[in-house]
């Protein structure tokens, strides 16, 4: 007689106890702005900073860790990702103000960081209205938009280490330059304090909805869409590369390179997470074939890849 065949355990069998909410094969399209991606693994909210730090300190040192906060920037894969996945939530979106100075959540929305900072006259942040996504996700970045950028802001950050240790973090640690920071990748930012200076709220709140109005008549705003899709090369602006190598409109299955500003990837209805990547590459290799420049990619790719076959180009 055989005997039966014995199964590794699910990685969820694995986990620490938890305060927060752990979920197996969790799909992760319906967390992202693309609306695309497969499951992740584990899935991982924290009830609050202790309870990660412990998570952090606990955890089987062979799962690979991905954070992931607002997922306006970030493309999951169709095959989804391994190992656990954590979501900062609602209890790491609180905002603060005091004097000229903001306290934020690393899951708090960079528009609400926006508002906040203009309801108590803070000035300095109004470009922040302009940044999809998160505090979080921010840092990571150097986020930015509108002349402005997170150094410009940026007072200190804590976060989380890989050991499960809290870090408090100054300007000269980050490491901030061009849309990327040399900040540790093992780092999970939970909240941020940002300076701006005194102004008036009526002023700021005007600039707010100038730069809004500018986004919502230049940018995919109602779209499917994950933000810039690339960096700007030194010298260049992105859009205007991927515009004049021809790639305005082009189509690759359910993904589209916008008609309105051509640095943004639309999933018009039933994109997969490979097309959406496929079309970005095809856009980096006309852009390079033109220019002999190479686009770097702004948003973050997550997971493993899953594909169904080619995808014709349709321009």
């Amino acid at each position: 007689m055989m005997a039966a065949e014995r199964h590794a355990p699910h990685l969820i069998e694995r986990m620490p106890d938890v305060r927060g909410r752990l979920r197996a094969d969790e799909p992760l399209a319906k967390y992202t702005w693309f609306r695309v991606g497969g499951p992740a693994e584990v899935l991982f909210e924290p009830a609050d900073l202790n309870d990660l730090c412990d998570f952090m300190k606990n955890r089987p040192v062979d799962a690979d860790i991905t954070v992931i906060g607002g997922t306006s920037n970030i493309l999951v894969r169709d095959g989804g990702v391994s190992g656990v996945v954590i979501r900062l939530g609602k209890p790491f979106a609180n905002i603060e103000t005091e004097d000229t100075e903001v306290r934020a959540g690393a899951a708090a929305a960079d528009i609400n960081v926006a508002r906040r900072a203009a309801e108590a006259g803070i000035a300095g942040l109004e470009f922040m209205v302009g940044i999809p996504g998160t505090v979080g996700g921010a840092l990571k970045m150097n986020a930015g938009a509108y002349g402005s950028e997170i150094a410009d802001i940026f007072e200190s950050a804590v976060a989380v280490d890989g050991k499960g240790e809290v870090r408090t973090l100054k300007s000269g640690d980050m490491g901030f330059a061009y849309r990327h920071t040399d900040a540790p990748g093992d780092l999970i930012f939970t909240s941020a304090v940002l300076k701006g200076s005194a102004g008036d709220a009526d002023a700021i709140k005007q600039r707010m909805k100038e730069i809004q109005d500018q986004r919502e008549a230049s940018q995919p705003v109602r779209e499917r869409t994950g933000g810039s899709t690339f960096a700007n090369p030194e010298g260049h602006k992105a859009w205007q590369l991927v515009d004049e190598a021809g790639c305005r409109g082009l189509t690759i299955g359910g993904a589209q390179v916008s008609p309105a500003h051509t640095n943004f990837l639309i999933n018009t209805g039933n994109a997969s997470a490979n097309d959406l990547e496929t079309l970005g590459e095809e856009v980096r290799r006309r852009v390079m074939d033109k220019f002999g420049i190479e686009l770097r990619w702004e948003i973050r790719r997550l997971g493993k890849t899953k594909t169904n076959g080619p995808r014709e180009v349709d321009q």
